[in-house]
């Protein structure tokens, strides 16, 4: 038993199916689009805490993403020096921290989700989250996003890889607020990540699709 599915690429969804998930509460990444290769290839309201990461002084006014008590990302390598970059960075978290806060946060709107995610992101994205409520599950604890890397693409757009482990997380009962600790740790918890970001016209560095490696031999300890 998976303590918590991995992210993986789908088109299960409609559009309309993702803007209801988007809108109106609790879903990620795609296949590469444009034939370019990435590089490197509930019930009850939430006690909420953890806010999004303080957004450079760019003046863009982003949605507020807030976690709930229990439930953290921890983004390892800090910052690379250079300021695109880190904006890139900046926004992957941002998009990471939106689809936890739409699955562990039950409300009437998730605005972060397609804020920072589209295409065939937003479409995987919402899948996901969707998984989660059919369910009746969320999750606890921390996950941790670590060897992380930008590339430049020709196009314009970029491409974040990084690892995540999701050993320290478990699944929890929406309905009872029960948590399975039970579960022990295994390959499955450690998945790579190969994510493509473009820049919108309001300078928002969306990710637009995904690859993930389940089980990935270079994430493990």
């Amino acid at each position: 038993m998976n303590r918590r599915p991995t992210l993986l690429a789908s088109s299960a969804l409609t559009v309309a199916a993702v803007l209801s998930i988007s809108a109106c509460g609790g879903s990620d990444g795609g296949g590469a689009k444009g034939g370019e290769k990435i590089a490197g290839a509930g019930s009850g309201s939430e006690q909420r805490e953890s806010p999004s990461p303080t957004p450079p002084d760019d003046g863009i006014k982003r949605p507020e993403i807030k976690l709930p008590k229990g439930v953290r990302n921890v983004f390892e390598g800090g910052g690379t020096g250079d300021a695109k970059k880190d904006a890139i960075l900046a926004d992957n978290e941002r998009r990471i921290a939106s689809i936890d806060e739409a699955i562990t946060v039950d409300a009437e709107k998730h605005p972060a989700l397609a804020f920072y995610s589209s295409g065939d992101a937003l479409l995987s994205a919402a899948n996901h989250i969707q998984g989660f409520y059919k369910r009746g599950k969320t999750f606890v604890g921390a996950t941790r996003h670590y060897d992380r890397e930008v590339t430049f693409l020709k196009s314009g757009a970029a491409a974040v890889t990084y690892c995540e482990d999701t050993s320290k997380t478990y699944p929890k009962d929406r309905k009872t607020g029960k948590v399975d600790r039970s579960i022990p740790e295994s390959a499955q918890d450690y998945a790579f990540y190969n994510t493509r970001l473009e820049k919108n016209k309001d300078g928002i560095w969306q990710t637009t699709s995904v690859l993930t490696t389940t089980a990935a031999k270079r994430c493990r300890p």
